[in-house]
């Protein structure tokens, strides 16, 4: 099989030739393997971090999961303007002001680029939410159409090193750490202060995504990730059924009818959320079940509970396996973890999340070798 085979046959809960084997390398690898500062990737977009990330793909010999693909969503009713400025810059970083004009009013954020990390929000759009609705009302124009070619450059690119899936938001605490001065925390506040406009930016930002999702779903992507790091932690059970759990419901039916496979993202704690998805969605794979203490999942345990119904892709842990371990300490997960998760198929062997900057490419490769060799059906 190809890696896209195989990556989608695993996806799909079906039996590939061996374990696909796909790390977390996201961002913060393939940014390095530029030997560029990482500002160039995240703010110029030279290289742009899908083809960088291909790239890494190719250098590691892994099998490609590649999140980035997506469409130029073409709008009925946008009436807004983007000014960004650069406010300050020393040789470590630099900072950009981003001023959204509304007809309501203007919206400002701020983000800090970095040299070697990706780049952090510094300041958030909303600082009060009943006073900022209005202009933020703005931010979810009409989505009328799209064009696929960003989508069919990428999948060019790719060709059978990667399965290439679009990616989708979904609505909660989670999404709007970022819009909200404060964060989480922010976000919490704007919740039970302002409950009934909170509600109403839910709504907005769920039929945004559920609409993006058609046109990403009708541009047949080989999968559509949906992207939700941190829901279940970020949230508690009552907040997440109320404002995440029906747009997920919604989208991996779609993703179903279509014949499109579905991924869900949720970094952290997660070992509760896996029934739910395994039991009242739709949804066909769920990463990267991460172990304690950043997570709570144990995959040998979902697996005998949840691999009947639904695909898993994890979980080596990134700091205390990937980023500190020996080249046999990564092979010994690596096995532990497929001895776990693999009979039978739909089981991709991966990372538990993210793996940091300074990861030694060894223990990737050997993580890979591991797959190669000890995951073969």
């Amino acid at each position: 099989m190809t890696s896209k085979e195989r990556m989608i046959a695993a996806m799909t809960n079906k039996q590939p030739d061996m374990v696909p084997v796909a790390p977390d390398i996201s961002n913060m690898i393939p940014c390095r393997l530029t030997g560029k500062p990482f500002w160039d990737i995240y703010y110029s977009h030279d290289p742009p971090l899908w083809r960088a990330y291909i790239d890494a793909v190719r250098y590691f010999k892994m099998d490609g999961w590649h999140m980035y693909g997506g469409v130029r969503f073409k709008f009925a009713d946008k009436q807004t303007r983007w000014e960004k400025r650069e406010v300050s810059r020393d040789a470590e970083r630099f900072v950009v002001e981003s001023v959204v004009h509304t007809p309501a009013g203007d919206l400002a954020s701020e983000i800090t680029y970095y040299i070697a990390d990706p780049p952090t929000s510094t300041k958030h759009m909303v600082k009060d939410l009943r006073e900022d609705l209005p202009k933020l009302k703005y931010l979810f124009p009409t989505i009328t159409g799209y064009d696929p070619a960003p989508l069919r450059e990428q999948a060019d690119y790719a060709g059978d090193d990667a399965a290439v899936g679009c990616s989708v938001g979904l609505p909660g605490i989670h999404a709007l750490h970022t819009w909200f001065e404060g964060g989480a925390i922010g976000a919490i506040y704007g919740m039970y202060d302002y409950p009934d406009e909170f509600e109403e930016l839910i709504e907005l930002g769920s039929n945004q995504e559920i609409r993006q999702a058609e046109m990403l779903i009708d541009a047949k992507p080989d999968f559509l990730l949906l992207g939700a790091s941190g829901m279940w932690t970020l949230s508690s059970p009552e907040i997440f059924r109320k404002t995440s759990l029906p747009t997920i419901q919604r989208i991996t039916r779609m993703c179903r009818e279509a014949g499109v496979p579905s991924m869900l993202h949720c970094c952290g704690k997660e070992r509760d959320l896996v029934h739910i998805l395994a039991t009242e969605t739709d949804l066909d794979c769920v990463n990267p079940l991460e172990i304690a203490p950043m997570g709570d999942c144990d995959l040998a345990e979902i697996k005998k509970a949840y691999g009947s119904r639904i695909a898993l892709m994890g979980n080596l842990h990134t700091t205390s396996v990937m980023l500190h371990g020996s080249v046999e300490d990564v092979r010994a997960a690596s096995r532990a973890a497929i001895d776990a998760a693999a009979a039978g198929g739909g089981f991709i062997l991966s990372t538990g999340d993210q793996c940091g900057r300074d990861t030694p490419d060894a223990n990737i490769h050997a993580m890979v070798d591991t797959a190669r060799t000890y995951g073969r059906y």
